[in-house]
């Protein structure tokens, strides 16, 4: 059977953890020797393909047509300037095209279509925060990372988070309205200690992020298949993270909202 924390391995080596994820898989690896095999086997096919692959150089016409295509998306997002995400997309699109004027002649074909098939039809992670949070959300859902402190009280969960998290949020179950308190956690959102409420919705796990509001809040967004609500209460800033429905998520907000 696979150690249950390879794939935790795996995002560690790609660079997708953060620093307090990253120590605990490094305490992991001093005891787990399948998983030391498995990072040993994922440096040595790096060093392979980053020796063993060769590169050319891109064809003037690959380089026109990329040209071509940054230039009507570009002009697609200046027809629709009133919607401020879209705009911002643009200007990434237009530092985009210095990127590839810069580096065209260095990266081989197929590498360079490939790079542009992902930059033209991946959808984009507008707010490092919404990637930040879908990670988080992940994360609890591997083996043993889900729950802190297990209880349906919220007069439990809510005094647990005092010295454990740098927020005191909203706490409160709506068992009869479907959304039962099984607990809470804490995590490491925006470079604080976030207090993470935890609620059963069916099959479906609802995470509760708070943290101290440093910024604006991103829109509410669908990102790797699961849907994040924000919302602002006081100086404290919410993001209910789940795949379950659009609407379920935003009832649970709702509920919330008239709790605080």
């Amino acid at each position: 059977m696979q150690c249950a924390e390879s794939l935790r391995v795996q995002a560690h080596f790609d660079g997708q953890v953060d620093a307090l994820c990253a120590a605990e898989i490094e305490r992991h690896l001093e005891h787990c020797a399948e998983c030391r095999a498995l990072l040993q086997n994922l440096e040595e096919v790096r060093t392979r393909l980053r020796r063993d692959v060769s590169y050319e150089g891109a064809p003037p016409e690959l380089r026109s047509q990329i040209m071509c295509a940054l230039d009507l998306e570009v002009g697609a997002v200046r027809d629709i300037a009133a919607a401020p995400r879209r705009i911002a997309r643009g200007s990434a699109l237009g530092r985009g095209r210095v990127f590839w004027s810069a580096i065209g002649g260095g990266i081989g074909g197929a590498a360079l279509a490939a790079v542009v098939g992902a930059l033209l039809f991946i959808p984009r992670v507008d707010s490092p925060l919404s990637g930040e949070i879908v990670s988080a959300h992940v994360r609890s859902l591997m083996p043993s990372h889900l729950i802190d402190v297990v209880s349906a009280d919220k007069h439990t969960v809510k005094p647990w988070f005092a010295g454990h998290a740098d927020v005191s949020p909203v706490v409160a179950d709506f068992d009869s309205q479907g959304f039962k308190l099984i607990g809470g956690r804490a995590d490491y959102i925006d470079h604080q200690r976030s207090a993470v409420v935890v609620y059963q919705h069916g099959p479906h796990v609802i995470n509760l992020f708070s943290w101290v509001g440093t910024h604006r809040l991103p829109s509410n967004a669908t990102r790797n298949g699961y849907h994040l609500a924000f919302w602002s209460q006081g100086d404290v800033e919410y993001c209910a993270v789940s795949d379950t429905s659009w609407d379920e998520l935003l009832e649970l907000v709702r509920l919330l909202r008239e709790q605080a």
